[in-house]
C-alpha cells in the first residue's frame, strides 16, 4: 500500500458461495481511521464465441441482482482459486453455448468493481467452435443468440447490454481484430 495508506486488521463479515465480505480497518498519515467495505472473489473467466460467419454468441439469463434478463458473452467463475482462465473459459463456453473449440486466445484481463473487489475476469476469444452440447448447472438457465458486431454495438450504445465485461470485450474484440 502506499505510504498514505495502511491497512491495521481485517475481519471477515460474511462468506457466500461466491465471495467473501470483509471490514478492513484502515489508518491514514494524517492519524484518521476508517473502515472500508472489501469483497473477495476468486476469479473468473469469460468468452467470446466468434461463428464462422463472424456473428458472436451472447447468453441471455435472469441476474437476481438486477431482478431481470442480461445479455452477456459466456461466463463463469474459476473452479478454484488458481485455476487457469484458459480452462475455465473453455468449459464455461461449452457447458453454456453448446459449442467447443481448441483455438482459444486471450483478448484482455478486466477488474470488475476496484474500488473495494479484487475479481479478476480473464477474456478469451473463441474460433473454430464445433458443435456440442450445452451443459448447463442445475440452477441455470441461459438462452443463446448469435449476432453481429453491429447489432452487438447497437445493444451496448442503447442500454439494451449493460454488462460491463460484455461491452469490454466487444469493443476490445473489434479493435483486436476488426481495427
Amino acid at each position: 500500500m502506499g505510504e498514505e495508506v495502511r491497512r491495521t486488521g481485517r475481519e471477515l463479515v460474511y462468506k457466500g458461495a461466491i465471495l467473501e465480505v470483509y471490514k478492513d480497518h484502515m489508518e491514514f498519515v494524517s492519524g484518521n481511521t476508517a473502515d472500508w467495505d472489501f469483497i473477495h472473489h476468486d476469479g473468473a473467466a469469460a468468452v467470446v464465441p466468434v461463428l464462422p460467419d463472424g456473428r458472436i454468441l451472447v447468453v441471455s439469463q435472469y441476474r437476481n441482482a438486477l431482478e431481470r434478463e442480461t445479455i452477456e458473452i459466456p461466463a463463469g467463475k474459476l473452479d478454484a482459486p488458481g485455476e487457469p482462465g484458459l480452462t475455465c473459459a473453455a468449459r464455461e463456453l461449452e457447458e453454456e453455448t453448446g459449442y467447443h473449440t481448441e483455438q482459444l486466445e486471450w483478448l484482455l484481463t478486466l477488474r470488475t468493481t476496484v474500488a473495494f473487489c479484487d475479481e479478476k475476469i480473464e477474456i478469451y476469444v473463441a474460433r473454430n467452435l464445433k458443435k456440442s452440447e450445452q451443459n448447463l448447472d442445475e440452477d441455470e438457465y441461459v438462452d443463446v443468440h448469435a449476432y453481429t458486431l453491429s447489432e452487438l454495438k447497437e445493444r451496448i450504445f442503447d442500454g439494451r447490454i449493460q454488462d460491463s465485461k460484455t461491452i469490454a470485450a466487444v469493443l476490445a474484440y473489434e479493435r483486436k481484430y476488426l481495427g
